[in-house]
């Protein structure tokens, strides 16, 4: 008979991954660093360095978990019945706001114009966004509503200053209120009115289904008028702003999203009468290119989490980061991450670009933006799922992180233009834009010859791209995006990445390899993969 030890507590803790606390994530993070110096950012690396800590600090992470699980509260009235929609918001949201706020992460380069200036802010806010999406909307917004504000300088003048203020206190936030209940991404579709009252102001009246974030100081909004969609700035502190609730969303549970009322809320026109949705979209234009660098930093965050699990727990015998099937979903998840970075800051380099005057950089900008906003938020939920199952049970806890990463990763995808009408877009800029197509190739063929796969990829993209008018182009529209989307992946780590990493991403991505994670061919070297994923 066997003759059991009783000495021993059943809750002794064994096996056991220690908390990712204390790291760097600039530090950790080769892929980023090394697209910093390239796209023109070097510059920033002290201060890249200061949020890289800030963001992996003990402080930091307390503030996200306190932020998700304290959700807004909306006060409607006060006790006497005054209307006062007023937000309750907790301490840590403000402090993680407050910090994005101070970092210039909504304003840098426009504080800052220059070389690289939407470089390191994309960088800025991609470790930030490890740390917290909740407080994405308020800061992307804010960052883009400049240049928007910029076509009126009368407002631009009064309120650039204050958006551009590293003060959270003193400065301001800028928000946006588009969407209706029954036009969705039809923003034709507004019921929104607008009627002149005299000296340049108009007063709106309407329903928007989205409002976001309603504590914003102020917000652009569309609204109909004699000429038709046109887009109206009016500050939050105007008579008639009403909340009418939270929206109980699937993610970003910490952000206040919100539908309200406009009942003749005073406002000003921005840009011409009637062409309010091309005005708008120059906001938007931005803020699809922060869906983009936001899910590359849901990816990093849930690699970081599975890299750190698997070098820290043991399962028969062995870490788990050296058994074979483990290390091949790792290594692919790595690929799939540094991909989504590299593109990332190659398309902020181009609005640095663009607004320096470089020839052909404002096409490119315009195409590889909506391609890149499809594929790499379509790609972002996934890889989630992925990274939360390298933790098994203990990733499906809330206490992990993982939940909250994977809950956060459908947002970008569906924010300015779900995937239809992400990859409408770009057929939209093929037949219209007729510059963007060459200028976004002649990127992609900056690698020909460097890997059989890769050309012959470029090949097929290029014999669908002319097949296009020939059948449904928007059947197919998914199918061509996702295959530019590649091919300007594929050519930047091919140049630009470990060696391993590039033919990893070939083989799989190019080379007819799996349709999950985890099924790189064997011919694929992951050591040196998962060296880079997680360093320092």
């Amino acid at each position: 008979m066997t003759t059991l030890d009783r000495s021993r507590s059943t809750h002794e803790v064994l096996n056991q991954v220690p908390p990712l606390v204390g790291h760097n994530l600039y530090v950790g993070d080769p892929a980023l660093a090394e697209a910093i110096a390239r796209e023109g950012g070097e510059w920033g690396t002290d201060r890249l360095l200061s949020a890289g800590a800030a963001a992996g600090s003990a402080e930091a992470q307390a503030h996200a978990e306190r932020a998700e699980r304290h959700e807004p509260v909306l006060h409607t009235h006060d006790r006497y019945g005054n209307r006062v929609d007023t937000v309750e918001l907790d301490p840590s949201w403000h402090w993680l706001l407050g910090q994005a706020v101070e970092r210039e992460i909504t304003s840098l380069p426009w504080r800052s114009p220059g070389p690289g200036a939407h470089v390191v802010r994309a960088a800025l806010l991609r470790m930030w966004i490890e740390l917290d999406m909740g407080v994405l909307c308020p800061v992307s917004m804010t960052y883009a509503g400049v240049p928007a504000l910029r076509r009126q300088p009368e407002i631009a003048a009064e309120w650039e200053p204050r958006l551009t203020s590293t003060s959270y206190a003193d400065g301001a936030l800028l928000g946006m209120a588009m969407t209706e209940k029954q036009g969705g991404s039809d923003l034709r579709a507004s019921t929104t009115r607008a009627e002149p009252i005299g000296d340049g102001w108009w007063e709106i009246t309407g329903h928007k289904w989205f409002c976001s974030y309603p504590s914003c100081d102020a917000f652009l909004t569309l609204a109909q008028t004699e000429a038709g969609v046109s887009c109206f700035f009016l500050e939050r502190a105007a008579p008639g702003f009403r909340v009418q609730r939270l929206k109980d969303k699937l993610g970003t549970r910490s952000l206040p999203s919100s539908e309200v009322e406009f009942d003749r809320v005073p406002a000003r026109m921005v840009g011409v009468e009637g062409r309010g949705i091309p005005t708008i979209i120059e906001m938007v234009n931005h803020t699809r290119l922060d869906c983009l660098i936001s899910s590359s930093a849901t990816m990093r965050a849930g690699l970081t989490q599975a890299v750190h699990h698997a070098r820290h727990r043991s399962a028969f015998g062995r870490a788990l980061v050296e058994q074979s099937a483990m290390r091949n979903v790792l290594a692919d998840l790595a690929v799939e991450s540094e991909a989504a970075t590299v593109l990332a800051m190659r398309v902020a380099r181009s609005y640095d670009e663009g607004a320096a005057g470089v020839e052909g950089a404002n096409a490119f900008r315009r195409l590889a933006t909506a391609v890149a906003k499809y594929w790499v938020c379509k790609r972002a939920p996934g890889h989630a799922a992925e990274a939360l199952e390298c933790l098994g049970g203990n990733g499906y806890i809330e206490a992990s992180g993982l939940p909250r990463i994977y809950r956060d990763a459908p947002l970008n995808s569906i924010w300015e233009g779900s995937g239809n009408v992400a990859a409408l877009d770009v057929l939209r800029a093929l037949t219209r834009e007729p510059e963007c197509l060459p200028a976004f190739l002649a990127e992609c063929d900056l690698a020909v010859g460097a890997d059989r796969r890769l050309d012959a990829h470029l090949s097929e993209t290029r014999s669908r791209l002319a097949g296009l008018g020939e059948g449904d182009a928007e059947f197919a529209a998914r199918r061509v995006v996702a295959d530019l989307c590649l091919a300007l992946q594929g050519s930047l780590l091919v140049r630009h990445a470990p060696s391993a990493v590039a033919d990893a991403f070939c083989a799989s991505r190019l080379g007819g390899g799996g349709h999950t994670y985890g099924m790189l061919p064997g011919s694929v070297d992951v050591g040196p993969i998962l060296d880079r994923a997680l360093a320092g």
